[in-house]
């Protein structure tokens, strides 16, 4: 089914400039997160979401009410939202297999036995920079296509990427995330080794899902180890997170017998207040 702009069904293949100049609502609500000014969230009631991770919420979660990611340097920050129920999934993007993260982020819906067959599934894309190599023009490409395979119609409420996205984004609201929550740097590792995008979060459950995953030796580690950031950033990966996560690999080169005890997952359990 077609990506829609206020009923109006989008072509493709276009750039994200052409895009927003055919449907100018677009425009205009690009303008809005731009413009807003940054407000402080977490850790209470806060789901950090990392590099190729998913969360969903819903009203009825006691413990999540805010979604958040950033970083989206070269990513995107993809929010999916369906009006009936109020179901909400949050998912970063890179350009690793969109052709699987897509009708992942889409049938999350699923989860809830109370999916509402009246209501809309409303898409916001945020994030990315006019990169020399184009990777984040690429991304909005993949994106919008698969998006636009999906067997429901897909509102395109939010364009905030590349050349449209003049600061550094959060969410669909600018935001100062307090608290990443636990195991940054194991989530960012994962994200580095190219491993499937994978859900942390879920609704009905209230816990915070890590694992269990592994990897092979990364090569070259040690030569990695000795270049300054701007060297990994150009070069390796443009995650804030990258050094860190290089001496992670090397301390832990087979995580699941180390990091996970008994190769089981990490549970975290959400109190009342969103905390762990």
């Amino acid at each position: 089914m077609p990506i829609l702009v206020e009923g109006w069904q989008v072509r493709l293949p276009q750039s994200a400039g052409d895009l927003i100049g055919a449907h100018l609502p677009l425009e205009e609500r690009a303008r809005l997160p731009r413009g807003q000014s940054v407000q402080r969230a977490g850790p209470q009631g806060l789901q950090y979401v990392q590099q190729r991770e998913l969360a969903v919420t819903s009203p009825k979660d006691g413990s999540i009410s805010i979604l958040g990611s950033d970083d989206a340097t070269t990513c995107h920050i993809v929010v999916l939202r369906h009006t009936g129920n109020g179901a909400t999934c949050l998912t970063h993007c890179d350009e690793t297999d969109t052709k699987a993260e897509v009708p992942l982020t889409v049938n999350s819906k699923k989860l809830f036995s109370d999916y509402a067959q009246c209501g809309r599934l409303e898409v916001h894309l945020v994030g990315g920079f006019s990169d020399d190599r184009q990777l984040s023009q690429k991304l909005t490409h993949q994106l919008l296509s698969e998006f636009h395979r999906q067997e429901d119609d897909m509102h395109l409420v939010t364009l905030c990427v590349t050349e449209l996205n003049e600061k550094k984004m959060k969410t669909t609201f600018q935001v100062f995330l307090q608290d990443p929550g636990p195991e940054e740097e194991l989530c960012a590792a994962w994200a580095l080794t190219g491993g499937p995008m994978i859900g942390i979060s879920g609704a009905k459950t209230e816990q915070l899902c890590i694992g269990p995953f592994s990897w092979v030796p990364f090569p070259h580690v040690d030569f990695w180890l000795q270049q300054d950031e701007k060297q990994i950033l150009e070069n390796l990966s443009t995650s804030p997170l990258a050094k860190s996560t290089l001496m992670l690999f090397k301390k832990y080169p087979s995580p699941i017998n180390t990091l996970f005890p008994g190769s089981k997952s990490l549970l975290y359990e959400k109190n009342e207040d969103g905390g762990l």
